[in-house]
């Protein structure tokens, strides 16, 4: 089988050729590294890749494993590269800044040894915004990430990295995190699907404080739902470091053949009745994607949001501060540290000095009075839709959109509004690909959003969805450019 063969097929058939003795774990590891140094030159996806030799030593241990009757999991041989907010021992976490470029870890998060115990091999980190912060892949540490379908344009973010990497089939599958869309908006704008699960659902650890920075979780991004599911389940599940994570849920979050969108009630959010700023057309394919969903027998519905948005953001704006603040504040620390770190970082640090407990209790209950709607909408609707982004990918020199529409945005991540609600509420949504803009070349996604820990509810009906738009799965990015 060629190279570009075996890396063209998705995680889950990888897994099975691997274990059939159909491929080798040598071959799988040649194939993608062969890919990843043709192209990551151009995309910038995957940063501090580690030594060929030592990765085709370890896929000959995997193969070794096999010979002998041993299968650590479904990820057995499979190369893997780890966002670089998470802790993956023998690469510095970094964060995207050149302060910590050489902050190694001395243990790995939990979902990555988890990932490690399944079988992957670590082949290095994906980029991200310095700090996670915006969703447009840039830093000054490694540079900036362009889309997989457009490289003069965004990729998103945080998990910009991992988006191009599956999206150009540099990785079979991959891992991201999502704070404000950090899942989803990349993989809407890369044509791929992500999910951010449940709040609790794939535990966060190590981390400083485990109580209250809840906001941000860990999840899988992947080609197809199948794969996205099989490496939710090896990621999820209770660990007693991380208190509040979920000990419910199935073992396996992969949906059955019988997953169907009959009799699905969702309701279509839209632009929240105007208040939300929406570049032209994004709307129109968001729609598109609900008619195909009504015509597989959905009830799709538009809805009022029934809340108010901008009493809500205001909430979203000081937990969003209170959690960002601890970690830039640690980086201040560092000797001339103040002139190295982004100015949407130091205005997250500087705008929660004056924060008061008082102010934090009193977001807080606007959240929870969120969450008491919202549970009232899941009583008549099963999934809730909105767009996944409100632009279409921007120009990659550009930091953030100032004008949506004609409307001024008055902060670096109002144009990103519509990914705070399934966050703030703690529930999961999961992006899908909904189509392209009316040049053919931009992709975009839909946001649905489930109830409270219907993880599984949500991945089946995104697997029903999945079996109507074969051919618009069919498109895939062509390769950069040589520069």
């Amino acid at each position: 089988m060629s190279d570009e063969s075996i890396t063209d097929l998705d995680a889950d058939a990888l897994s099975r050729a691997i274990h059939a003795r159909r491929l080798s774990c040598r071959e799988v590891m040649q194939a993608t590294l062969a890919r990843i140094h043709r192209l990551n030159p151009r995309l910038n996806a995957i940063v501090n890749l580690a030594d060929d030799d030592e990765l085709l030593a370890q896929a000959d241990a995997r193969d070794a494993e096999l010979a002998q009757g041993r299968s650590r999991g479904w990820m057995h041989g499979l190369p893997q590269a780890i966002k670089d907010t998470a802790h993956a021992t023998g690469f510095p976490t970094t964060f995207g800044s050149p302060l910590l470029k050489d902050a190694l870890p001395a243990q790995d998060s939990v979902f990555v040894a988890r990932m490690k115990a399944a079988g992957c091999i670590v082949v290095g980190k994906t980029n991200m915004p310095e700090f996670g912060l915006g969703s447009h892949t840039y830093n000054s540490l490694f540079g900036a990430t362009g889309n997989a379908w457009e490289p003069a344009l965004s990729a998103g973010g945080s998990s910009g990295g991992a988006a191009v990497a599956l999206a150009q089939r540099l990785l079979p599958v991959a891992d991201g995190s999502d704070f404000m869309g950090s899942l989803r908006n990349p993989a809407g704008w890369n044509h791929l699907f992500g999910l951010r699960p449940s709040q609790g659902r794939v535990p966060g650890w190590p981390r400083p404080e485990v109580w209250v920075a809840q906001l941000g979780t860990d999840g899988p991004l992947a080609r197809s739902v199948r794969d996205l599911a099989q490496l939710l389940s090896v990621q999820a599940g209770h660990d007693a470091r991380a208190p509040l994570s979920l000990a419910d849920g199935p073992r396996s979050f992969v949906p059955g053949p019988d997953a169907s969108l009959n009799g699905l009630r969702i309701g279509w959010l839209g632009d929240l009745g105007g208040h939300l700023a929406v570049e032209p057309g994004i709307l129109e394919v968001c729609e598109s994607a609900l008619a195909r969903m009504a015509g597989a027998g959905a009830n799709v519905e538009p809805l009022a949001p029934g809340f108010a948005p901008e009493r809500l953001w205001e909430a979203w704006l000081v937990w969003r501060r209170a959690l960002v603040a601890p970690a830039v504040a640690a980086a201040l620390k560092t000797p001339g540290a103040r002139e190295r770190i982004k100015p949407e970082a130091l205005w997250e640090h500087d705008g929660a000095q004056g924060l008061a407990f008082a102010d934090f209790m009193a977001a807080s209950v606007v959240r929870s009075d969120f969450l008491q709607h919202l549970l009232g909408l899941f009583e008549r609707f099963d999934l809730l839709a909105l767009p996944v982004a409100q632009v279409w990918p921007f120009e990659i020199g550009s930091t953030w959109p100032r004008r949506i529409a004609g409307r001024t945005m008055d902060t670096y991540h109002r144009w990103m509004e519509c990914t705070i609600y399934a966050t703030f509420a703690g529930v999961p949504a999961i992006s899908v690909p909904a189509g392209f803009d009316a040049s053919g070349r931009l992709p975009m996604g839909l946001q649905l959003i489930a109830r409270p820990r219907a993880d599984a509810e949500l991945l089946r009906a995104a697997a029903a969805y999945e079996a109507l738009i074969p051919e618009l799965l069919a498109r895939r990015p062509m390769e950069p450019a040589p520069r």
